[in-house]
């Protein structure tokens, strides 16, 4: 590979204040402070299972509940992905990761094709872990594959703890991205029949 990738971001609004940057080969080192402890503890787990290196210093206002400043954190993060990717040149585009923790079993599936959409099939039996919304799971993701511009399908196949649910959805997005944002000396160019993605 001869270029770094690698991406920062800020976003700046009258509900949040983000600085995020993402290393796609990293060493799965994090260093995060999202204001938001859960969404902290499984963006750990996605940087960890990922490989990729993640540091994000967000303020929000959490006084409210979480929703601003989980949404907006999965925005700063597709467009990290987007950004430290580039032209994709040699990735291998496709990702598929299946996850067990304990009694939940999860799988992500991913396309980095530059067509966003977010397939979402999760039942949680929880409407908050702790103090943290659980359906900001799926606000989450929504804007990450936006911003991404990638097709994202998260499936749960079975699952009875909410925690482990979630817990195992970030750690198979983690594993699924890396497998699509490898390179693989075979592909020239990109692995697109258009050309491009």
């Amino acid at each position: 590979m001869s270029e770094e990738r690698v991406s920062s971001i800020a976003r700046e609004t009258s509900e949040t204040s983000i600085n995020l940057s993402f290393g796609v080969d990293g060493e799965g080192k994090s260093d995060l402070q999202t204001c938001v402890p859960f969404l902290t503890h499984m963006l750990d787990l996605f940087t960890k299972h990922g490989k990729f290196d993640l540091a994000i210093a967000a303020n929000g206002d959490t006084e409210i509940d979480d929703h601003h400043t989980t949404e907006d954190i999965g925005i700063c993060l597709g467009e990290a992905l987007k950004q430290a990717l580039g032209s994709k040149e040699g990735i291998k585009r496709y990702g598929n990761a299946f996850v067990p923790m304990d009694d939940a079993l999860a799988q992500v599936v991913v396309d980095l094709s530059n067509r966003p959409h977010l397939e979402y099939r999760v039942e949680l039996p929880s409407t908050r872990v702790g103090t943290f919304d659980t359906e900001l799971v799926h606000e989450f993701l929504w804007k990450l594959a936006i911003e991404a511009r990638m097709n994202l399908h998260v499936i749960v196949h079975y699952g009875h703890n909410t925690h482990h649910i979630i817990e195992a959805i970030f750690k198979a997005l983690g594993r699924a991205l890396d497998e699509a944002t490898l390179i693989d000396p075979r592909v020239k160019g990109v692995p697109s029949t258009k050309g491009m993605l």
